[in-house]
């Protein structure tokens, strides 16, 4: 659902959301057989919601492609966005469930999910989106490759930049076609285990050199350790915010919304990865990122980051 085609937005971010049930404080895994008691319980809007989120705290007018439908789910994660400010307009209403929804089991350095979805979510097209006008396009995963060739036919492709995540996926290198679709990326940011899974490398360095020899600028994202980067044939390594892990679900999606705020206020790379990580770091600390986060200290955070780093 358009409503203003001729409205410029800073970032336009397609993906479903998520409604995320999140169990923290579990005594062990879960597993079959087992009764498990977490000591805490939040349900938060999630998936791409995360993103628009932070965006709109940053000040970022964020144009969201989501699917929601008549269910329960999708009425709380739109009353949530439309108190919050988050701008709907780009979203699609359809009168008949559109759940996306998961159960998220988190601990300290990993999580895990069960989720569910009542249909893929319905990826963006060329009518959608040839009447826009957007400085950057951020796709939340790989699993939306095929779109690229879409995206690079639009009117205005050189005017944005194109983002994508990797998120969790079977796809490699290998893959026929993806070196293709890649080579038209502008950046691309898988995190360390799925740029290692990606590339079948077993080195995250070696990882970075071959994504680096396809795409124009790699970011990967290695939580706790921080993250690295390469564009053309400079490197940058920038280590990790120390905090107290609560939750990591959503960190990823922080990061990103961070370092898209740096990259379209024109910041160097490096002061990127400190938005990055300060951002992801900080949505951590919480059940459902930034949730009780400050952005006036996330820019106080970034002029003083050594302060703020793990030793």
């Amino acid at each position: 659902m358009i409503d203003e085609p001729n409205k410029h937005y800073d970032i336009v971010v397609a993906g479903s959301y998520f409604c995320d049930m999140v169990f923290t404080g579990l005594p062990e895994m879960p597993r079959t057989g087992a009764d498990i008691y977490a000591r805490n319980f939040q349900m938060v809007p999630g998936g791409t919601y995360y993103i628009v989120q932070i965006l709109h705290h940053f000040g970022l007018n964020a144009g969201w492609l989501s699917d929601f439908g008549n269910d329960l789910f999708s009425q709380y994660v739109l009353a949530e966005a439309e108190k919050t400010g988050i701008d709907t307009g780009l979203c699609r209403r359809y009168d008949e469930p559109r759940r996306f929804v998961a159960a998220s089991f988190s601990f300290e350095h990993d999580r895990g999910f069960v989720s569910f979805e009542d249909a893929p979510y319905q990826k963006s097209s060329y009518e959608e989106l040839s009447p826009l006008k957007f400085d950057c396009y951020l796709s939340p995963g790989m699993d939306d490759w095929q779109s690229v060739e879409m995206l690079n036919r639009l009117p205005r492709r050189r005017e944005f930049t194109l983002f994508i995540d990797c998120q969790h996926t079977k796809l490699t290198l290998d893959t026929p076609g993806l070196i293709t679709a890649l080579q038209s990326v502008d950046i691309f940011a898988p995190n360390e285990g799925e740029a290692l899974a990606f590339t079948g490398e077993v080195d995250v360095f070696r990882a970075l050199d071959r994504l680096a020899e396809v795409v124009p600028a790699v970011v990967i994202k290695r939580g706790g350790k921080g993250a690295i980067a390469r564009r053309g044939r400079e490197t940058w390594q920038v280590p990790a915010i120390q905090v107290e892990v609560k939750d990591t679900t959503g960190a990823g999606d922080s990061f990103n919304a961070g370092f898209l705020y740096a990259h379209l206020k024109n910041l160097t790379m490096e002061e990127c990865l400190r938005y990055g990580n300060i951002t992801g770091g900080l949505s951590v600390m919480n059940a459902g990122p930034m949730q009780c986060v400050d952005i006036n200290s996330i820019h106080e955070m970034a002029k003083n980051y050594p302060n703020y780093c793990r030793i």
